[in-house]
């Protein structure tokens, strides 16, 4: 049988992915890019945002009526706020969680008879059997790229957050195995290799004496890479302020094989907002991380996501933001605009902030972002900079890159055998986003 699997969301749920095809590799299923030849399709749901959850429901109607002419198999996992896991398991043949992966086989050869697991209702909030999931070996969709789950779950119980009633609380992953899945990557030969959690800097916490920290993690991550001698970049994401210590800041700057580019999430500039979101960070402690970055680390860049119109957010409060984008002159900022999901406590606050006034305040901080992102970039001219090619770019006769702070370069060339690795290149060209460079030389460093 024939299946497809499509993945909506964050890139947690894309590593969730490779472990789905995976298991149905293993147990004999043929992966189609062409749904309509599928016998089994699967997605992989997000209900942190509400867009991602209508793209299920008019995927879901479209596939049913196609049992109308065919057999055919549904099922779903993936990110979902109970009261939508209840919902779907009206409209899919399976619903299974992430930690149930491994019974998807049995799943679908029993499909058709009711099953104490088939029809589980609401989310495990001790993420119980979460290591027999991590067990799974994925089937990584790049030869070059790739991430690493190290945790599952919240515990921060941000307002504005579906989270922890999607993934439960947090369970972090045996550093043992996070450390032989890097070593056999970087053995293989990929280039690019992130570490994933909803707050990778608790990793840990929740196994006092019983496991490593997450500086101690980068540590081992980084003396892995000395030894092995080859080359590569590791990165994180996401970090929560609350939990970024000094220390994980000097392990970065230690080792040449963790990435020098930092995304740590401020979501608001302003400290009363920041309570009302029970981030449990303030303005004082995000100013001290950044500096301490710029200081141990000048050559980082810092990237952030921030939320605008949250419930209640003043025009003096949104100005703070403002602000704070002017102080500390982000890269990059992945800004959404606040939209109420069921489940948080935030749902249940009026949504006082008018759309048009969110989408003002949204393309002020983007035209905010642009202001010191263009110097930044334009700054780099001239300069020769190693970066690693990911694919084509959109401009034809051009491939597409990015350097170690994941800033993107374009450069002329059609030699796709550059895809998956490492080059330099000279900068000549910038705008807000991005650079173009001309290739100056492929090379294989050996790091010593």
């Amino acid at each position: 049988m024939k299946y497809h699997v499509i993945t909506l969301g964050c890139q947690m749920n894309l590593s969730d992915s490779e472990r789905v095809i995976s298991v149905l590799d293993e147990a004999g299923y043929e992966w189609t890019d062409n749904e309509d030849e599928a016998g089994l399709i699967g997605i992989l749901a997000c209900s942190v945002r509400q867009k991602a959850i209508d793209k299920v429901y008019s995927r879901i109607h479209k596939w049913n009526k196609w049992k109308n002419n065919k057999n055919l198999i549904t099922f779903i996992s993936g990110c979902m706020l109970p009261d939508d896991h209840e919902k779907f398991l009206k409209l899919f043949d399976i619903t299974f969680q992430m930690k149930d992966l491994p019974t998807l086989p049995e799943l679908i050869s029993q499909y058709g008879i009711t099953t104490p697991t088939h029809l589980k209702s609401g989310i495990d909030p001790h993420n119980e059997n979460i290591e027999e999931f991590w067990n799974v070996a994925p089937n990584y969709q790049s030869d070059f790229e790739a991430f690493i789950p190290i945790q599952n779950g919240c515990d921060k119980f941000c307002t504005y957050c579906a989270v922890p009633y999607t993934r439960g609380r947090e369970v972090s992953r045996p550093s043992k195995d996070i450390l032989a899945e890097v070593a056999l990557l970087v053995a293989q030969g990929f280039k690019s290799i992130t570490l994933l959690g909803q707050n990778v800097n608790s990793y840990g916490l929740d196994k006092k004496g019983e496991e490593i920290t997450f500086p101690q993690l980068l540590r081992e991550i980084g003396e892995l890479g000395n030894r092995m001698k080859k080359e590569f970049w590791l990165y994180f994401t996401s970090p929560h302020p609350r939990d970024m210590t000094d220390e994980v800041i000097e392990v970065i700057a230690q080792y040449p094989v963790l990435g020098k580019q930092i995304h740590l999430p401020m979501q608001s500039g302003d400290d009363k907002v920041l309570m009302r979101m029970n981030r449990k960070h303030n303005m004082e402690k995000y100013r001290h991380i950044v500096q301490t970055i710029r200081t141990l680390i000048p050559e980082a860049t810092l990237f952030t996501d921030v939320i605008v119109g949250f419930t209640g957010e003043t025009e003096e409060q949104f100005a703070n933001t403002q602000k704070a984008f002017h102080e500390f002159k982000f890269n990059m900022s992945y800004t959404a605009i606040y939209s109420p999901r069921p489940g948080a406590t935030s749902h249940r606050w009026v949504d006082d902030i008018p759309q048009d006034e969110k989408k003002r305040r949204l393309h002020a901080l983007t035209e905010d972002l642009r202001e010191h992102s263009l110097p930044y970039n334009q700054a780099l001219i001239g300069k020769t900079m190693r970066v690693l090619v990911r694919g084509t770019d959109r401009k034809e006769g051009h491939l597409s890159s990015h350097t170690e702070g994941k800033l993107i370069v374009r450069f002329a060339s059609t030699d796709e055998s550059l895809v998956g690795q490492f080059v330099d290149l000279k900068i000549t060209a910038a705008t807000d986003f991005s650079m173009e460079g001309e290739l100056v030389t492929v090379k294989t460093v050996s790091l010593t």
